[in-house]
């Protein structure tokens, strides 16, 4: 990609549109846009978590490998924004979703089956995650959206529901290696 922006502001979208990398201009509640604005929110709430992990690892040394899993992710979402941007551009390869099923596989390994629903939350971290988790779920309705109108490269697609499923082990992982007991959904009581 050899543009760089060297002027933040252009005045070209005040009315409502924007320019796509292929010259086209576009509403900016297009479906593309909303596409790519919901996979950028995911991204920075990303870096959020990230940051998090960052400074928490030294408490609990176990979090690295989250880190190590989860850093390549920011790079890959940029890359799916640059698809969407540029339709003719593709970064993302299958290779990205088998590393995210192995990390999935590897950490469910560690955290034995699921028998409870669970909640958002038990520590900062694993509502971070949470968070992360839900809008990957939002990122992923936002492409199928645009799919059905403008078909995807399907590993784009297979890409967010994998990393959405990423977060929610990565969740499960964090409140293991915090030593965070898990919140259980309780349903509520029958009326009597």
């Amino acid at each position: 990609m050899g543009n760089r922006l060297s002027k933040i502001y252009t005045r070209t979208g005040d009315s409502g549109e924007t320019g796509l990398a292929d010259g086209r201009r576009v509403p900016k509640d297009h479906p593309r846009v909303e596409a790519m604005g919901e996979i950028d929110t995911l991204n920075s709430q990303l870096g959020l978590l990230l940051a998090e992990l960052e400074e928490a690892q030294a408490q609990w040394p176990g979090l690295a490998e989250l880190i190590e899993v989860l850093q390549p992710c920011q790079h890959r979402l940029f890359d799916l924004g640059g698809e969407l941007a540029m339709p003719e551009y593709q970064a993302l390869n299958e290779a990205e979703v088998t590393r995210l099923e192995a990390a999935i596989d590897r950490w469910n390994k560690e955290l034995g089956p699921l028998k409870d629903f669970i909640m958002p939350g038990g520590s900062r971290l694993i509502a971070l995650a949470h968070l992360c988790r839900s809008l990957a779920r939002t990122s992923e309705r936002r492409c199928q959206q645009l799919n059905a109108s403008e078909p995807l490269r399907p590993v784009g697609l297979a890409y967010l529901n994998r990393l959405s499923d990423l977060f929610f082990v990565a969740a499960r992982l964090i409140a293991r290696r915090q030593g965070r007991a898990e919140i259980l959904w309780q349903a509520a009581p029958v009326p009597v």
